[in-house]
């Protein structure tokens, strides 16, 4: 009979009870949040209906349960956030059958939520809180004494429940959207990893009207001194989107740590996304740079390649085989990795789809304008010439990431300068930017190893006799010229003598390693150590 029950409240009562109700819905409560504006109609709910309790419960993320996410008169049910899966007892039942139901008599075998016969209640109405046909939630008022709900009282709890669930889905649509592009934000790099020898630049544009998309970039070192490139796009929008885009960059980060092919890392993301996020597909490029920046190691899942500008040539999309995206295809299937050259004066960009895509021309016409706007050159001036010339003044349909890099020619890379703090564990920093720099000018395995011990022993040496418990930094300047590297490590504090017998061997490990070594200590503000060592590869370089 409810289901035909007819919406329109004649009666005076119902009326003066609905126009309560509606008090509740205006403009000056739109600064609450959706907790805060749930209870407050509950508090009227109760006053409206003679009820001595009222609850909402929503659906959680996964669409499986009911939450208690506000009340009146049972709080107790949201403190302790109780949960019913939906089809199971009263407000399951409701909201598996998107129908009013009305209970009269309350027991265990109506209700799996033992607060309320606990609370002593007796009656209960409740109905679901739909929206645009989406089930949003169960509102469901009860009183401590035998009491038979009305059809009259149905009706006016479906005509509160549409208010309630238009007003929730607003405010949780509008929360959704704020966590999700904080979430976003809070992702990207704030700032790109400083590479000796390499030039960055990123921009992110979020589409118009389309919410928060999954598209994200991100690059970060390895103690091993390589570099690591991702860029991909997680299929969705919204907060979900967003979710999977921040636990995939995390996976990728780990798995960085573990593997040394690209393949490999987007093997591993593949099988971790397909267990964890079964229900994710995702495009990604994912690139390994080595130290000397003389190559990149490139493996695509489903993403678009990276144009590659090379000074004096055309700029072009190297040819690299696209391996299916993460979450999609056969789990076993092997994936590849591409070795590119990226001679001095490179510039390489990355992108989404969404730079290139548009509804009014074919892909490749996009990627032909993408081509013609990257040239050899500053990674800020290529970024800004591509958003100008793919972008202009339309406003972008879909999100937009582009990251471009810039492998400096050998002119600018002859001198490197890194300020560190005198604790040991700047030595590690310290060691992972030389062998970062020594390879892009020509250092040989066996000049980077001698070099790595003997600029770590002067360092240690500043570290342990420059300064006292205060602290202090030290610099390191490293410069070539001619076949040669000068490395020198400068303090501002006051040395003091070694402690115990057999000290000073780092100062002979450190000239059996070098060609030159000198110390100068400037009377008390300061020290300065000097190495030099030709390498043995300045010949060809």
């Amino acid at each position: 009979m409810l289901a035909h029950m007819p919406w329109a409240v004649e009666t005076d009562g119902a009326e003066g009870r609905l126009r309560q109700i509606e008090a509740v819905t205006d403009t000056a409560l739109a600064h609450l949040s959706v907790e805060e504006l749930l209870q407050e109609l509950l508090n009227r709910v109760c006053d409206a209906l003679d009820a001595d309790t009222a609850t909402v419960l929503l659906v959680d993320a996964d669409g499986q349960q009911l939450l208690a996410t506000a009340s009146c008169g049972i709080e107790e049910e949201v403190h302790q956030g109780f949960r019913v899966p939906i089809g199971e007892g009263f407000a399951g039942k409701i909201a598996a059958e998107r129908k009013p139901l009305v209970l009269e008599h309350i027991d265990p075998d109506t209700v799996v939520n033992p607060l309320l016969w606990d609370k002593g209640l007796v009656s209960l109405a409740g109905v679901p809180l739909l929206a645009e046909g989406e089930l949003i939630g169960v509102l469901h008022v009860g009183t401590l004494r035998a009491r038979t709900f009305t059809d009259e009282d149905v009706r006016l709890l479906r005509l509160v429940a549409d208010r309630i669930a238009l007003a929730a889905k607003t405010r949780i649509l509008q929360a959704e959207r704020a966590a999700a592009s904080a979430l976003q934000r809070s992702l990207l790099p704030g700032r790109l990893p400083d590479v000796s020898g390499l030039e960055f630049c990123s921009r992110y544009v979020p589409g118009e009207d389309v919410g928060v998309s999954g598209d994200w970039y991100d690059a970060f070192t390895l103690p091993s001194g390589w570099l690591c490139i991702a860029i991909g796009d997680v299929v969705g929008k919204g907060l979900p989107a967003a979710t999977v885009m921040s636990r995939m960059r995390t996976a990728t980060r780990s798995y960085a740590l573990e593997a040394s092919d690209p393949a490999d890392v987007l093997s591993r993301l593949d099988r971790h996304m397909r267990h964890f996020e079964p229900d994710s597909m995702a495009t990604i490029a994912y690139a390994m740079w080595e130290p000397s920046l003389e190559r990149m190691h490139l493996s695509l899942a489903g993403h678009l390649a990276p144009v590659l500008a090379v000074p004096g040539e055309e700029s072009t999309m190297p040819e690299v085989p696209v391996d299916p995206p993460i979450g999609a295809g056969f789990p076993t299937y092997h994936r590849r990795t591409t070795i590119i050259d990226i001679p001095y004066g490179t510039t390489v960009c990355f992108y989404t789809d969404g730079l290139v895509e548009r509804r009014d021309r074919p892909l490749d016409d996009g990627l032909r304008l993408l081509r013609q706007h990257v040239r050899a050159g500053p990674a800020q001036a290529t970024c800004a010439r591509v958003l100008s010339g793919l972008v202009g003044n339309r406003p972008a349909t879909d999100d937009i990431a582009v990251l471009a890099m810039r492998r400096q020619d050998l002119h600018d890379v002859r001198r490197t300068e890194l300020e560190l703090d005198a604790v040991p564990e700047s030595l590690a920093e310290l060691r992972t930017a030389l062998r970062r720099w020594l390879p892009t000018v020509g250092a040989s395995e066996d000049d980077v190893s001698d070099l790595l011990v003997a600029a770590g022993e002067a360092a240690a040496n500043v570290i342990e006799h420059a300064y006292g418990p205060g602290g202090g930094k030290y610099t390191v300047c490293s410069d070539y010229r001619d076949g040669e590297v000068r490395i020198t490590i400068s303090d501002t504090g006051t040395w003091r003598s070694p402690r115990g017998a057999h000290r000073g061997r780092g100062t002979e490990l450190m000239r059996q390693l070098c060609d030159e070594v000198s110390v100068l200590h400037h009377d008390g503000a300061g020290t300065d150590v000097y190495l030099a060592k030709r390498l043995h590869g300045a010949d060809s370089q």
